[in-house]
């Protein structure tokens, strides 16, 4: 292997922030918050390990799990 400039791979360079915010309107989450839509007031509630099930708005105890944004393929037979 020769040491030539050109010849040398070059290093992992990570996106720059807000660089490509395709799809992304809200600032990344803390690890481990879960983002649910409350059932009486339609407000996006995050949702910690250990935290009461419970909308910070208006209390309500029923939240809905929000659908996923990546792709689901099914194979049907």
């Amino acid at each position: 292997m020769s040491s030539t400039p050109g010849s040398q791979r070059e290093a992992y360079q990570p996106p720059a922030a807000g660089s490509s915010g395709v799809g992304r309107s809200y600032a990344p989450a803390p690890a481990g918050t879960m983002f649910y839509l409350c059932a009486e007031c339609g407000v996006k509630v995050g949702i910690n390990k250990g935290e009461p099930i419970r909308c910070k708005e208006c209390g309500h105890r029923i939240l809905y799990k929000q659908r996923t944004t990546r792709m689901v393929q099914f194979e049907a037979r």
